[in-house]
């Protein structure tokens, strides 16, 4: 999918005028699991920790070219009109970079979101998430699995994973900085769960926008500010002294289950995905908050550390049962041809987040073993 060296760059888009490096080997490629991308199952894949992220210097051209021209002019911008990205971590990094201009506030990307559907921006998004969708599109169908009863699958997909290894470690063994560091990478079961919903009902009727309706009320604290889900999760992080980490400080599994959502988000004719991976996310989150939880008291967390992870442990069981009954079923009745996309929704969610939680392991269990010897 991705150029090997930044060569191309420099000769094609002219990226030299951003500072970008001529030449240069990404040094992820040069490890014998070359190819695989982070969202692939452990057991299926390599562990990407491995092959060396931010802190081994794998360059990401595009991004960081992008980043300057979109602060500069339409002829900086112009020069990346055929560019490509370097490997999977600069297709992230530029992706995220991109779907903030369709998501984030403005009050953060003030008039850079004049740039949401320029032709060069279109064209590098459209680029970047051609082949993305092509491997996701491609990963298998569990043999257990009915993808004509999306129901049914979204149950099955929730329960092979409810509680993973790292959340137990964390609930049990991890040291009050790990369990910070952890939440920090994380982010939360809901960052931007809210406004997600709010673009997942866009065009819906019936039933379904009425459940995704509730949902978002919930998210809103059921009308009490103090409530909002965004703002607990604002005590939360005063409450730990968490710093949030820059994207380019995130692994690369952890950038791409970010961009997840925003490639849902920002891509209407997906929207039969985004229910099934904002479905499974409410199916799953309630068990894992619940060890969370399991943490912060054996850590003896302050108490504004736990409304956040309380109320998700308390409403998205229910939530996610909703889910499925008045919002993915009524859609199914009304449209079965979206059956196997939302389960295909369910499965993309699971495989960046499974990658996401195996490179975490490997990050804070392994330094604890380290640790012990």
């Amino acid at each position: 999918m991705f150029d090997r060296t930044a060569t191309r760059f420099a000769r094609n888009v002219g990226y030299a005028k951003f500072g970008v490096p001529a030449t240069g080997t990404c040094r992820a490629y040069a490890c014998t699991c070359s190819g695989t991308w982070p969202y692939m199952p452990a057991n299926e894949g390599r562990s990407h920790a491995r092959c060396g992220d931010a802190a081994n210097g794998e360059p990401t051209p595009l991004a960081d070219a992008l980043g300057t021209a979109a602060a500069g002019t339409a002829t900086d911008l112009a020069l990346l009109r055929h560019a490509t990205p370097h490997g999977e971590r600069d297709c992230f990094l530029t992706l995220l970079q991109i779907y903030e201009l369709h998501t984030a506030p403005l009050t953060r990307i003030g008039n850079r979101a004049r740039l949401q559907h320029h032709p060069v921006i279109a064209s590098v998004k459209e680029r970047c998430e051609r082949r993305w969708l092509a491997e996701l599109a491609a990963l298998p169908v569990p043999d257990e699995l009915d993808a004509d009863d999306a129901v049914a699958s979204l149950r099955r997909i929730a329960a092979r994973n409810r509680l993973p290894a790292m959340y137990k470690w964390l609930a049990r063994e991890a040291s009050w900085d790990q369990v910070v560091d952890f939440i920090a990478l994380e982010g939360g079961p809901d960052a931007g769960f809210d406004d997600l919903v709010a673009a997942c009902q866009i065009g819906l009727t019936g039933r379904a926008k009425l459940e995704l309706a509730t949902n978002y009320w919930d998210e809103m604290g059921n009308g009490a500010l103090d409530d909002v889900h965004t703002h607990l999760h604002d005590r939360l992080v005063f409450a730990l002294g968490m710093s949030r980490p820059a994207l380019n400080e995130l692994p690369t599994s952890a950038l791409a289950r970010s961009a997840l959502c925003g490639l849902l988000a920002t891509n209407r004719w997906l929207q039969p995905e985004m229910l099934g991976a904002l479905g499974l996310i409410e199916l799953q989150a309630g068990p894992r908050c619940r060890l969370v939880l399991q943490a912060l008291d054996r850590c003896n967390a302050p108490s504004d550390a736990y409304p956040f992870y309380e109320v998700h442990a308390d409403v998205d069981p229910s939530h996610g049962k909703d889910w499925l009954d008045n919002a993915i079923a009524p859609i199914m009745a009304e449209q079965p041809d979206w059956a196997p996309r939302i389960v295909a929704g369910a499965l993309w969610r699971e495989y960046t987040t499974n990658a996401f939680l195996s490179e975490a392991e490997e990050m804070f269990m392994g330094e604890a073993e380290q640790a012990v010897a």
